[in-house]
């Protein structure tokens, strides 16, 4: 019996997008179903009653949620590329950064750029400082995973595109290269990736969306 796989997501999503950039690395073949978060299909809330979001990955009618979610059960579903770490060690440290990018940094990077204009200082000096603790993971390493893209460069794809978006959109300057010249290196090589670059959405088009979603420009 053939094996049903689908992905419901959005094209200006980073987690729709994060999905669809680990099945690509691991050469499996889905269907993608393209969701309007602003008009959500029957499907979606279907297979997401709980918070109605993307992505959802449909495996033989079985839904899972959550992108950190689906990457673990696609990584340890299909074989081919690893993207989690073997060593278990190097697999829990992997699995820390990718919730820090989650839980601490993303947030604070959507305060600095879209946050209260009276707090946004704090809020750049505050994504600021946790965008430095990323740069200092890195190392000299190509990659968060080494030589190849692993977990932590997918979680971070926000990074390589969506935080051009977001700091063109608001105004705010958060990642130069000057300040994060490894973080910087990185978001090139991790974009200019085929695996990556197919999946992308357009940036000027992103840049607008994002615009119009989070609000009005700093002053």
């Amino acid at each position: 019996m053939a094996e049903e796989l689908s992905l419901l997501g959005m094209w200006a999503s980073p987690f729709s997008c994060r999905v669809k950039i680990a099945l690509k690395l691991k050469v499996v073949q889905y269907k993608y179903v393209e969701e309007d978060l602003f008009n959500k299909s029957p499907l979606l809330l279907k297979y997401n009653p709980i918070d109605k979001k993307v992505p959802v990955l449909v495996h033989n009618g079985n839904p899972l949620l959550e992108s950190l979610v689906i990457l673990e059960y696609i990584d340890e579903t299909w074989q081919g590329y690893p993207i989690f770490p073997k060593d278990p060690y190097e697999r829990a440290v992997a699995r820390f950064w990718a919730k820090f990018i989650d839980d601490k940094l993303l947030p604070a990077i959507r305060r600095a750029c879209w946050g209260e204009e009276k707090g946004r200082e704090k809020a750049v000096e505050e994504a600021t400082e946790l965008l430095q603790l990323l740069e200092m993971e890195l190392k000299e390493k190509r990659f968060f995973g080494g030589e190849t893209i692993g977990l932590v460069d997918i979680v971070a794809d926000t990074l390589s595109l969506w935080l051009t978006s977001f700091e063109e959109g608001s105004g705010v300057e958060l990642m130069t290269r000057e300040k994060f010249p490894k973080l910087s290196k990185w978001s090139h090589e991790f974009a200019s990736t085929s695996a990556v670059k197919e999946n992308l959405p357009p940036k000027d088009e992103l840049t607008v969306f994002l615009k119009s979603l989070f609000g009005k420009p700093a002053k």
